[in-house]
This record gives C-alpha cells, sequence and structure tokens, in this order.
C-alpha cells in the first residue's frame, strides 16, 4: 500500500497548514509581477512587501550553466531581442536591462535573499533543469541557509520533476497542470508530490474535496480577479498563485 514518506507528511501538516483552510496562503507569481517586472529581486521582494507567504520563480539553465530565472524561452517579450536564453551565456545575459534597469537574477541571487521563512515555489521551465537546481539547493540546506520543506518544486514538464526526484528525495513537489487536475493524481503519487498547482479555470468543488482527500494540497495559477480570489478561498483552496499579492491580502484580511 502506498504511503507517503513521513518527512513529506510533516510538510504537508505543518508548513501548508500554518493557516486555517479557510484562508490559504498567498504566494506572488513570479514575485509581484501585477507591480514590477516578474522574475526579478525587487519583485519578488515587493511580493513579501504585500504580505506573501511565499513566491514562484521560474528558472532555466543558461548556456554557461548557471540557473537563471526568467519565465520564457525566448527574450522577445521583456527585452525585444529575438534570442534564446539557454543559447546564451551568464554574461551575455547579465549585460541586458529590462526596462533599463531590472537584471535578470540567478537562482542563487534569489536564495541569497533569506526566504527561509517563506515558501519559495520553483518551476522548472527549461530542459536540464532538474539536477542544476538540486545541487544549488542541497548547499544552502546544508549551510542551514535554506529549509527544505518551504520549498515547493514544480514542472509542466513532468520528465523533469521525475529526475528531479531520482535525485532529492525529500524536497517537495508540486506538479502542474494547465488542464482537468485529476489528470495529474497519478503522477503525483508515482513522485511522491505534496501539492497539485492547476489552473483555476478546471477547479470546483467536487475536484478539489477528491483532490485533498487523496492527501494533495491545491494551489491554482494564477487567479488576479477578487470575485475569483473569493470563490476559491470559498472552495477550500490551500494556497493562491496570484500578481496581486495584496489584492489578495486585503481580501483575506476581512475572512
Amino acid at each position: 500500500m502506498y504511503t507517503k514518506p513521513k518527512f513529506l507528511i510533516f510538510f504537508c501538516l505543518i508548513i501548508f497548514s500554518c493557516k486555517e483552510k479557510s484562508t490559504p496562503l498567498i504566494i506572488g507569481h513570479r514575485g509581484a509581477k501585477g507591480h514590477i517586472v516578474e522574475n526579478t529581486i525587487p519583485s519578488v521582494k515587493y511580493a513579501i512587501d504585500l504580505g506573501a507567504n511565499g513566491v514562484e520563480i521560474d528558472v532555466f539553465k543558461c548556456k554557461s550553466g548557471e540557473i537563471v530565472v526568467f519565465h520564457d524561452n525566448n527574450l522577445s517579450k521583456l527585452l525585444g531581442v529575438n534570442l534564446c536564453i539557454e543559447e546564451l551565456d551568464l554574461k551575455a545575459i547579465k549585460s541586458f536591462r529590462i526596462e533599463n534597469k531590472y537584471s535578470i537574477p540567478t537562482l542563487e541571487e534569489i536564495l541569497s535573499l533569506e526566504l527561509d521563512h517563506l515558501i519559495l515555489n520553483i518551476e522548472l521551465k527549461g530542459k536540464g533543469t532538474a539536477i542544476p537546481t538540486i545541487e544549488i539547493l542541497q548547499k544552502y540546506f546544508k549551510k542551514k541557509l535554506l529549509k527544505e520543506e518551504n520549498i515547493l518544486i514544480s514542472s509542466f514538464d513532468w520528465d523533469e520533476l521525475l529526475v528531479f526526484r531520482s535525485k532529492s528525495q525529500k524536497t517537495p513537489i508540486g506538479v502542474l497542470i494547465d488542464g482537468n487536475p485529476l489528470i495529474a493524481l497519478k503522477f503525483a503519487k508515482k513522485v511522491r508530490a505534496v501539492a497539485i498547482n492547476s489552473d483555476y479555470k478546471f477547479l470546483n468543488k467536487r475536484n478539489i474535496n477528491l483532490i485533498n482527500s487523496k492527501g494533495y494540497k491545491l494551489f491554482p495559477y494564477t487567479v488576479n480577479e477578487e470575485d475569483q480570489m473569493k470563490k476559491l478561498i470559498s472552495l477550500g483552496v490551500d494556497g493562491i498563485i496570484t500578481d496581486y499579492p495584496d489584492k489578495l491580502k486585503n481580501i483575506l484580511n476581512y475572512y
């Protein structure tokens, strides 16, 4: 019979149950994307200032091997240049400035912000990100600069999650899915995930209850409208990923 390892049970009970069921965790999407350019150090800091319990960031491996924090494989959307981030070395990446002021950070630069009191949801965006991300995290775990139970690794690329779990038995995983969240249940069991990160549009009371009954937390994304936030709170989700942590915090202040 399948049972979750004690470490992951601890993660579910202690970290993600630090609030009552009616008050979900506030997770800043790419920092505070609705206010400051996504996946930048100022955006992450501002999400915390706005009251977020955690932040979600995206990572790629660049040509020189470092893990950099960026959402798109191509730089065109934010920088107006048709270049792939995976084909650039770190020196080249660091030469760019988004809106003439924001640099693209490395994962280590984000971790240096001392986020050990928060949940850090790291989404593996590119191929080959799992192992170098593990290696970076383990350095911080060993030095006690980061609490392993506060990390949540997620990805739409389930193969990367398989690689991650094969090399890291304890670090919590959240399975990302953009369709029916029930489809993720079988894979979530396979990688011993603690959570499912679902597109909020596919959630309802029935599938939320079913997923919770299987022992998984639910963290819907990307929820920016107040009406949707209120609906998801009433449905009992465990956390909400949003571009506007301040909006969600203001709503939760009335619950």
